[in-house]
């Protein structure tokens, strides 16, 4: 797969949808990483744009949240599944359920994880899917609890510059 169009999708299990994020630039696409940034896809009062790092091989999606100035106002973390397909050159996450909110601070918030179980007893997702969102989650909590958050903040940080070079 390469970055030149590059074809991203979102599948959402509550609510159910999927949205292509075709308006996202793509600023790097190697290994196991995919950085973007975005806007919001509908006006939000507390943030107006950010910049992800999808860390594929650990099923996390770190966001940096931007308000209308381009100060930040929180690092949002979505527990993702990702799905490739080489041949369409298509690349689709679903979105597991479990958020990690961290603010500026520092503190953090764990939110969604009577979703992810609403999402099971429902069907929505499979028992492999829950648990490989559980254990995700496990060791993003794990890297933030031992210090170490701030090497994923780089990866988008050092993206950023590279952009603006």
């Amino acid at each position: 797969m390469n970055k030149e169009n590059l074809h991203l999708f979102r599948r959402r299990f509550i609510p159910e949808e999927l949205t292509s994020l075709e308006n996202d630039k793509v600023l790097k696409f190697e290994d196991n990483l995919l950085i973007t940034s975005w806007k919001t896809l509908n006006p939000r009062s507390d943030f107006a744009s950010g910049i992800s790092a999808f860390f594929l091989d650990k099923g996390w999606k770190v966001s940096k949240f931007l308000d209308c100035e381009g100060n930040i106002t929180r690092w949002y973390c979505d527990i993702i599944d990702v799905h490739m397909d080489e041949e369409t050159n298509t690349l689709t996450y679903d979105d597991l359920l479990f958020d990690v909110v961290v603010f500026p601070n520092g503190s953090l918030k764990v939110l969604d994880c009577d979703e992810a179980a609403d999402a099971r007893e429902q069907n929505l997702i499979s028992e492999s899917q829950l648990l490989k969102g559980l254990r995700s989650m496990n060791e993003l909590l794990y890297t933030i609890y031992h210090g170490r958050f701030d090497r994923l903040q780089a990866v988008i940080e050092n993206a950023v510059s590279e952009e603006k070079t």
